[in-house]
């Protein structure tokens, strides 16, 4: 019994106070009769209030409930659900042992049981590391009407959950990138430039449309202009690749810039399956890692899923020749190749771009990396001595070198996304649907 007992804050609050009137009652005399009989008094509700705790077995049943496994970076829901199957009300602590990555040390719900009763609690999440995060008990305070003492309750729930790249981002960009409801801000719907094989329908002649796919026969029985309209090509290869060296370590809101990426890898290979086109994936740092031929089979996604979620940032640098010869091997066929990495300085690139050069002559290269946020707010910071103004030069310098770095890539000839990293995903969905959209693979 002993060890379910536990003393609650308005506990030391009572015995405080006792302690400052034996105190005062040293120097006013009358006061100590009176903090005697208050001491009486508070054992004989702490008796009271632990005859009430401990009198009848408590039978209190409750459950965690989770996702099967959790999505990075995103705020996943826990479920707490408790069941009261006795005939006393509670007032309840309930403290629940979380994974230790979360680092959190004072979780903590407050929340009553009413006789025979139910109470539904939830919280949220954030994991901002993949892996497997172990949950242990959940701990449970009952306490009375009194509230001097607690009776702690173990209700063995121990489970690990495992966190994967974000499946929530890839759902929610899967349903937005359906041409009929993408209405979420930032999603482009892009208009038809290129042809393809397969005829899709007759619809009504809009401004912008190619005059060339004029349907004149139709146009004349509807008496307005009507346009022949094609499906995009089918089962092309989408690839992404992604460095996993140690410039892609940097930290933005808790995330690594390869978190990211992957992030964005597995809703661009998702939402391209939904188009019928091929997805692949290849990892790489100082070696290759990951290497799965673009297909469009079923449990492809899986696979791309279980890959990227044993993917591990490496301290070294990237091996952008390694990389060269691996897409020389894996990738036959002329394939759009989302490259996500990052550049920091001209001579970074300058050391890598023959090898991109190479690598955009037979597939359509598109380089992505990412905008310093940090330097913007460090670049925009109001100046109050010299020191504040050589700092803002070198920031908006470090700044205006990514834009010339992404200039340079464009000159010759490799498509570019600057990008703020919260940015990644939607961009790279966009530049997507615009290489569909302009039939350039």
């Amino acid at each position: 019994m002993l060890k379910q007992l536990y003393l609650s804050t308005r506990f030391f609050y009572a015995i405080t106070l006792l302690i400052v009137l034996f105190c005062v009652a040293f120097f006013v005399p009358f006061l100590f009769d009176i903090t005697v009989y208050a001491s009486i008094a508070f054992g004989a509700l702490i008796l009271l209030d632990g005859l009430w705790l401990f009198s009848q077995k408590i039978m209190i049943q409750g459950k965690r409930i989770t996702q099967p496994l959790f999505s990075l970076s995103d705020d996943n829901k826990v479920v707490i659900s408790l069941r009261n199957l006795s005939n006393r009300h509670w007032f309840l602590e309930i403290v629940d042992e979380l994974p230790e990555q979360f680092q959190i040390r004072n979780f903590k719900i407050t929340s009553a049981l009413k006789p025979y009763g139910n109470e539904v609690l939830h919280y949220h999440l954030r994991p901002l590391s993949r892996g497997e995060y172990h949950f242990g008990n959940l701990n449970i305070f009952t306490m009375s009407y009194l509230g001097l003492i607690r009776r702690r309750i173990i209700i063995p729930v121990q489970k690990m959950v495992p966190v994967y790249p974000s499946i929530i981002q890839m759902k929610k960009f899967e349903l937005y990138t359906i041409s009929k409801i993408a209405k979420i801000h930032g999603i482009k719907k892009m208009r038809r430039i290129g042809l393809s094989y397969e005829f899709e329908q007759i619809k009504n002649y809009v401004r912008g449309d190619d005059v060339r796919q004029i349907n004149w026969k139709a146009s004349g029985r509807h008496q307005n202009l009507m346009i022949n309209q094609f499906e995009d090509e089918r089962s092309q290869p989408i690839y992404t690749l992604i460095d996993k060296s140690r410039i892609m370590l940097m930290p933005f809101n808790g995330l690594s810039l390869m978190d990211y990426a992957i992030n964005a890898g597995l809703v661009i290979s998702n939402v391209a399956l939904q188009k019928r086109d091929k997805a692949g994936l290849i990892t790489f740092s100082d070696k290759i890692g990951a290497a799965i031929k673009a297909d469009n089979k079923h449990g492809q996604l899986q696979g791309i899923l279980n890959s990227l979620y044993n993917q591990k940032e490496r301290d070294f640098e990237a091996n952008y020749e390694l990389l060269y010869y691996g897409v020389k091997n894996l990738v036959k066929t002329r394939s759009l190749l989302f490259l996500y990495t990052n550049f920091e300085s001209m001579y970074g690139l300058q050391r890598v771009l023959p090898v991109l050069r190479s690598i955009n002559k037979q597939h359509l290269l598109i380089v992505v990396f990412f905008e310093n946020s940090e330097l913007e707010k460090i670049s925009q910071a109001p100046v109050k001595d010299l020191k504040g103004i050589y700092t803002n030069i070198l920031a908006a310098q470090a700044i205006n070198e990514k834009k010339i770095i992404a200039q340079e890539l464009n000159n010759m000839g490799i498509q570019t996304i600057l990008t703020k990293p919260e940015d990644l995903t939607l961009n790279s969905v966009n530049k997507y649907l615009e290489i569909k959209a302009r039939g350039l693979i």
